[in-house]
């Protein structure tokens, strides 16, 4: 659904170091005399000059003694005989190797304390039943739990996923072709929808660079009249070929009525204009057969106006006879997040799971949609995808996986740069542009806006007052009015304003 605020809608010793070793007690240290000598340098001299003459003469005495014993001569097996030579087989002497030095620890650095609460925010009666989530972007730590990890209904968040999930197969340089072929029979043309539900059926509406159906229309003329076999011919049969998309047009799980408030339109594989009554308006009334309104809007470019419009599928093999481009993905992007555009969303998300090849039908979205997601890194097991747009109540995305995407789109990984520059602002633009007015938080919150009849939430990012930057997801669901707006942007605003020193308590 559109944004009702739309304004448009202790150090150690080191290791090695050396203990000094204690010398016995009977022992002094070198270079000091005995205590009762130390006044008296002289005794101490002569006393010891004595003691070495009696311990030389002592020696002498001792040795004479030894050989007297023996008569005066040595016997003969005293002498020792003589011995081989040994040859000492020399060594290396080893390089001596420095002892490493010790490597100092690292000291951790001491963990934040977090003190800033917002407690008496997250309480707010007006946000209903709250889940939230809030993480250092720079990090990566979750600092903010609020049941982050139960999956809900996302609103038109989700449109971040399809997004996301566009940039990460279709690419931004992809565009969508709308085509017309030669019919089967005579007087007979085929319109083959790419998907591309933007097509202008006046040359300009309010989808920024989007293909003109009256260009396509002048093409297919041309061909026609080049052609002998055509040339000077009417057409009077236009086919309509919406077989790129599969299975129910409208969600089973979705209100009806967004059709005729005219906040979505049909999910057709060839449609003009968002199917809007008003071309240029972003909300305005659709139709109950958004293939047959595109098919009347061409036969009126053709000046076919009473050619006959049939559903079916283009000949194999048959003859282009025009083709027009949509607006890349990098366009369509943006315009999907500003203006919360259902029907855009809802194409994007339904040609990545075509491009993927997993099918072409609303089902087939609950595993494209995760699938595209998980080449950024991260777990999706815990997604539900029912729509691309997030009109159902039967999504399921925890707040915590959109912070640690929003991580990813804050890093600009891959193509998500685009998705970043692409997200509202708040007091500034798009679905944000008349909130965060009177908050020191304006400017400062780039976020994704949702509402559905049972919900309000909030998912993005938020340049902290301290300069750390967050994410975070709020939903606010349940028993909720568009008063849950305002306590949103209040507990936001309390993030902005704690920072990294955000209390989880």
């Amino acid at each position: 659904m559109a944004e009702p605020d739309d304004p448009m809608t202790r150090r150690a010793a080191p290791v090695g170091a050396h203990r000094p070793v204690p010398l016995p007690a009977h022992r002094a240290a070198p270079g000091t005399r005995p205590a009762g000598l130390r006044s008296h340098p002289r005794a101490w001299g002569s006393a010891a000059a004595v003691a070495a003459i009696v311990l030389l003469g002592g020696a002498a005495f001792g040795a004479g003694a030894a050989v007297g014993s023996a008569g005066g001569a040595a016997p003969a097996d005293a002498i020792a005989a003589p011995t081989a030579s040994v040859t000492e087989t020399p060594t290396s002497t080893p390089t001596p190797t420095a002892a490493p030095r010790p490597t100092p620890q690292a000291v951790a650095a001491p963990a934040p304390v977090r003190t800033c609460s917002v407690a008496g925010l997250d309480t707010d009666p007006r946000l209903g039943t709250m889940l939230a989530a809030v993480r250092n972007a720079a990090t990566g730590e979750l600092l903010f739990d609020r049941a982050a990890t139960t999956p809900a209904r996302t609103a038109s968040v989700m449109k971040v996923l399809s997004s996301a999930a566009a940039l990460a197969v279709l690419g931004p340089d992809h565009r969508v072709p709308t085509t017309v072929v030669r019919g089967s029979e005579p007087g007979q043309v085929v319109l083959v929808g790419g998907g591309d539900i933007t097509l202008a059926s006046q040359g300009e509406n309010i989808y920024p660079g989007a293909a003109s159906l009256p260009d396509l229309a002048a093409q297919t003329q041309a061909a026609w009249d080049a052609d002998p076999a055509t040339a000077g011919t009417p057409i009077t049969s236009i086919v309509l070929d919406a077989s790129v998309f599969s299975g129910d047009r409208w969600q089973p799980s979705w209100n009806r009525k967004e059709l005729y408030d005219g906040y979505s339109s049909e999910v057709t594989g060839l449609q003009v204009d968002g199917d809007r009554a008003e071309p240029s308006a972003n909300v305005s009334t659709r139709s109950e057969n958004a293939v047959q309104s595109a098919g009347q809007a061409f036969a009126i470019a053709l000046g076919a106006t009473d050619a006959q419009l049939t559903e079916g599928v283009a000949p194999a093999g048959a003859a282009q006879l025009g083709q027009v481009l949509s607006a890349p993905v990098a366009t369509m992007v943006p315009d999907a997040l500003l203006r919360s555009d259902n029907t855009e969303a809802e194409m994007l998300a339904r040609l990545v799971a075509v491009e993927l090849g997993v099918g072409n039908d609303f089902a087939a979205l609950d595993t494209a949609v995760p699938q595209a997601l998980a080449t950024y890194g991260l777990d999706t097991s815990a997604l539900t995808i029912v729509d691309g747009s997030g009109l159902s109540d039967d999504n399921g995305v925890p707040p915590q996986f959109l912070t640690e995407l929003f991580v990813k789109i804050q890093n600009r990984e891959g193509n998500l740069g685009v998705l970043r520059d692409g997200l509202p602002i708040g007091g500034v633009s798009g679905t944000l542009a008349g909130r965060y007015g009177d908050s020191p938080a304006a400017g400062h919150v780039i976020a994704k806006t949702g509402w559905i009849d049972t919900g309000y939430t909030l998912s993005g990012i938020v340049e902290a007052a301290d300069g750390t930057v967050l994410t975070f997801a709020v939903f606010a669901l349940d028993d909720v009015g568009d008063s849950a707006k305002a306590a949103i942007d209040a507990l936001v605003t309390g993030f902005y304003e704690c920072g990294n020193g955000l209390a989880n308590g």
